[in-house]
């Protein structure tokens, strides 16, 4: 397969994939297409594999690169199936500026597949913890509005979760010159490399303060 036929079999589990990502997993050895005389990357199907397990537990599981390469090392974790069908559409660098975009989502939407009501979702956007862009509404509001909605049941309204947004936007500017910085050099692949950087920087975020909510549960049940 091309660099291009890899792209347009993993977008439709991984819509965010590009071809600088690809070309940056490959540079961290991740991953090692061959080469043609010419110079084209050609993957295999195991190729294909190791890239959706990289992936995977990228989105999935916040791991960072480092883990995600420990764990390559262990065959057993690969499954090498086959590869999906191809229309023949999709040609060497054929979707190089084709990045997908996000997906966006009419406010009727995102009601309907968070559960919230009417009220509760004009509160959260009071609150700062739900923001629609020109009446839109990306993937991680529709995160936020389950995650609220979920926590409706238990009686916590959203004046509860001011809290998060205060805290969420303190690590952001923790955070943001470490992305900045590396998204600003020179280079091909910085962009990616910046992508990585706030993926395991959001990771390391998170176990952070589960790891701290399990340890105050624990003392406030004396054990």
């Amino acid at each position: 397969m091309s660099i291009g036929e890899v792209l347009a079999r993993l977008r439709p589990e991984f819509p965010d994939i590009t071809i600088s990502k690809l070309r940056f997993l490959e540079a961290e050895g991740l991953v090692e297409p061959q080469r043609t005389p010419a110079g084209y990357r050609k993957y295999s199907v195991a190729d294909l594999s190791r890239l959706r397990f990289v992936l995977a537990a990228q989105r999935d599981h916040y791991l960072p690169l480092r883990v995600i390469r420990e764990q390559l090392a262990a065959p057993a974790l690969l499954p090498v199936g086959p590869a999906a069908p191809d229309d023949g559409t999709a040609q060497d660098g054929a979707l190089q500026d084709g990045a997908p975009r996000p997906e966006r989502l009419s406010r009727a939407e995102l009601l309907a597949r968070s559960g919230l009501t009417e009220s509760v979702l004009d509160e959260l956007e009071r609150h700062g913890l739900v923001q629609d862009r020109a009446g839109r509404y990306d993937a991680d509001a529709l995160v936020v509005a389950r995650v609220a909605a979920q926590l409706a049941g238990y009686g916590l309204e959203p004046r509860h979760l001011r809290g998060y947004r205060t805290s969420a936007d303190r690590e952001v500017g923790l955070f943001a010159q470490l992305v900045v910085s590396v998204a600003r050099q020179n280079t091909p692949a910085a962009s990616a490399r910046a992508a990585e950087l706030a993926r395991e920087l959001t990771g390391l975020s998170q176990q952070l303060h589960a790891a701290l909510v399990r340890i105050g549960l624990r003392d406030a049940l004396g054990r």
